[in-house]
């Protein structure tokens, strides 16, 4: 495709009912064709994707034909016995193909390579051989005179209205490598970074976003990625607008009563149609802020989804994303009862003063990152740690740790056990009013800085309000400047101004995280642009189990797997995709190096933490032939979805089946309770399997049930 800053020319990418090429066929030496295909709508089955054109007979049998999940190759009718007639436009019922399953065959790039000789005809699927036909038995001699037969194979829709697009399609000879090509000219797609959203809630795989009249609605952000189909970044002149639609019908949203735009993009604090204000992309990246005018309310209770899209290229699907559905509420909507609820984790309880230990209730897996402002907020539940026991108790606090809280500890010292809050936590409000929390800030603000730190304040708020690619592009430039004290101090500073003590366990592990990252990759590239992946896993985990303190446990093929899936790489790593996990990475060997954790990872009986899973792997395995497990059976995962520098980065979530026979997913937070200052004031604390089984609501270690 040319030069990484160019832009994309009309002829990178053709619709299949346009597209066209045509090749002498020798019956000697044979060709090659291959071309990458995306297939964005088909509602019958099977569907012609490419057929032959013979304009000597008048016939056009199929080619290329997808059924389902299945992908079929024929071969070419010059090559059978059986010759076509006139308007023919099917192929013998006998006459063998090549077929490949896929498993997601629709709105995904496949590489397909047709190699063609007098005795074979291959199927290449991704550069890999997925099915071959010897035609030895079949080919005519009579059936290609001179030697060759000039053909045209062309891309239809027909009557099952199959929409598509072609790319990078060569006819070659055969001597040439179909691999080769499927790597050279990769094409592109568009994707949300779900790692870098912020100020968003998920309720079951929706997403909460409070909006309405401007005095209202709040800021939230995340960031699109233009990325080749190996998930490697791309460097293109290209601006990509967002646009509010209904999520089901994706018909756009009409203006408010106000005549007001319903998605605004929020720049320098002034608020522009989000249509007017389309984000570039650098080096692969598009941030935006955005704001939603609209409330569902007053849309019939319709749920929205945003569209992203590159400007002046409408049409070419594979350059669009689009958010999970969206309920817009407005800031004093009360709550519906759900089973989901974020994390929002006070550091001491605001009446006894006790540590948390936080067994947050996320619902399903917080996929996206959550950074909420210092208001009140629909009561949250969580389950948290006393001296003997965990208790679930509710909580109003908008961030991990309020000052009302850090106040409390000072005054209370650590209880010895937990009470639980009333559901209506307006009822029972004991947070600082607006004034007093901002000058009780202000304060600790103050004594904080007069140890002497050098991070200016303008760092620290940009940090605060910043989402987590600033805040991570922030880290990384600090981290070469300042000392360690210097960092440490940064980090009381943002966490003091936010109200979330996580944020200061993040930035402290900035400095390690980013030169051991380096390291490794210096040891990993040898100064090489892209390294094998399989190359690769001996340093990750070489480096992993230093970090981990750990000797006796190493990592296995389903742990590598779900890395790679991180990285976004597939057979070639990049840096950009080894910084990408390394950012997952790094964290979940920190917590592990941890006494209350390292413990329970060396286990193997019972195996408390079975390796790394996915959300759907957890669920999963906690459903039975019948239905799901007994209530209590839970499983421990790391959130794949929290990278560094997020707050939540190298978490434990607990997954387990409650007793309204539904799965829960809730956040850990235990840093606090295994901190030094509880071991200085000589507080026995349980070992953390314990402290889990004691939790009513878990009662039995589940397994892990990998799906192959």
């Amino acid at each position: 495709m040319g030069e990484n800053n160019q832009i994309i020319g009309e002829d990178d990418y053709i619709l299949l009912k346009d597209f066209k090429v045509e090749t002498e066929v020798d019956e000697e030496k044979g060709f090659i064709l291959c071309f990458w295909v995306y297939i964005f709508n088909s509602n019958a089955f099977p569907s012609t994707i490419l057929k032959q054109v013979y304009a000597e007979t008048n016939s056009s049998p199929p080619l290329l034909v997808l059924d389902e999940k299945t992908l079929m190759i024929f071969p070419l009718t010059c090559l059978l016995n059986e010759a076509l007639g006139p308007g023919n436009t099917d192929l013998p019922s006998e006459v063998p193909k090549v077929s490949a399953a896929i498993e997601h065959p629709q709105n995904n790039w496949i590489h397909v390579g047709y190699e063609v000789s007098s005795d074979f005809v291959r199927l290449y699927i991704n550069g890999e051989i997925a099915g071959e036909l010897h035609l030895s038995s079949l080919s005519n001699d009579n059936s290609m005179p001179n030697g060759s037969r000039k053909r045209t194979l062309i891309g239809i829709t027909g009557d099952s209205n199959l929409q598509g697009f072609i790319h990078d399609a060569k006819v070659l000879p055969s001597t040439l490598s179909i691999k080769e090509q499927y790597v050279k000219d990769p094409p592109l797609r568009l994707s949300i970074d779900e790692s870098s959203i912020s100020d968003i809630e998920e309720d079951n795989g929706f997403w909460n976003i409070v909006g309405g009249k401007a005095s209202c609605r709040r800021i939230f952000s995340l960031d699109v990625l233009l990325l080749n189909t190996f998930g490697q970044p791309v460097n293109k002149e290209l601006e990509v607008v967002a646009s509010l639609l209904y999520a089901h019908n994706w018909l756009p949203v009409e203006k408010t009563n106000d005549e007001e735009p319903p998605l605004l993009a929020s720049c320098d604090g002034i608020e522009f149609a989000s249509c007017d204000r389309p984000c570039k992309l650098s080096k692969g990246r598009a941030s935006f802020k955005l704001k939603i005018s609209k409330l569902s309310s007053k849309c019939d209770n319709r749920q929205f989804c945003i569209k992203f899209g590159v400007s002046k290229l409408e049409g070419y699907r594979f350059l669009e994303d689009f958010s999970p559905s969206i309920r817009c509420i407005s800031r004093n909507r009360t709550p519906r009862t759900s089973t989901i609820v974020w994390k929002k984790i006070s550091a001491v309880h605001p009446v006894n003063g006790s540590q948390p230990f936080g067994l947050d209730d996320s619902s399903c897996e917080p996929k996206h990152n959550t950074v909420h402002e210092a208001k009140l907020s629909p009561t949250s539940k969580r389950v948290r740690l006393g001296e003997a026991k965990i208790s679930a108790v509710d909580q109003h606090s908008e961030e991990c740790n309020s000052l009302a809280s850090k106040q409390n500890q000072v005054e209370n010292g650590f209880g010895s056990r937990l009470e639980a809050r009333p559901e209506n936590f307006e009822e029972m409000n004991t947070s600082l009013s607006d004034s007093e929390s901002t000058g009780a800030r202000d304060s600790a603000l103050k004594s904080v800085s007069s140890r002497g730190h050098s991070v200016p304040d303008v760092t620290i708020f940009r940090y605060c309000l910043g989402g987590l690619t600033d805040r991570s592009l922030l880290l990384k430039e600090i981290a070469t400047t300042v000392s360690d004290e210097e960092i440490s101090g940064f980090g009381e500073q943002v966490s003091l101004y936010s109200g979330c003590s996580h944020h200061r366990h993040q930035i402290k592990m900035a400095k390690r995280l980013i030169d051991e990252g380096t390291v490794a990759w210096n040891l990993i590239s040898q100064n090489n642009l892209q390294v094998q992946w399989e190359s690769a896993v001996f340093e990750i985990e070489e480096q992993f189990m230093k970090i981990a303190s750990c000797s006796s446990r190493s990592l296995t093929q389903q742990d590598f797997e779900l890395l790679r899936k991180i990285a976004g790489c597939q057979e070639y790593m990049a840096q950009e995709n080894f910084e990408k996990m390394w950012c997952w990475l790094y964290p979940v060997a920190y917590t592990l190096s941890s006494d209350w954790v390292n413990e329970m990872w060396n286990s193997t009986s019972p195996k408390w933490i079975e390796g790394f899973i996915t959300k759907e792997e957890a669920e999963l395995s906690l459903q039975g032939s019948r239905g799901l497990q007994e209530p209590g059976t839970f499983i421990l995962r790391f959130p794949t979805s929290r990278s560094w520098p997020h707050p939540d980065a190298g978490s434990l979530v607990v997954t387990y089946v409650g007793t309204d026979y539904s799965l829960h997913h809730k956040l850990l937070s235990i840093d606090n309770v295994y901190s030094s200052g509880v071991r200085e004031k000589n507080v026995k604390v349980k070992p953390l399997q314990d402290m889990l089984l004691e939790e009513p609501e878990l009662s039995r270690l589940g397994r892990i049930m990998r799906r192959h």
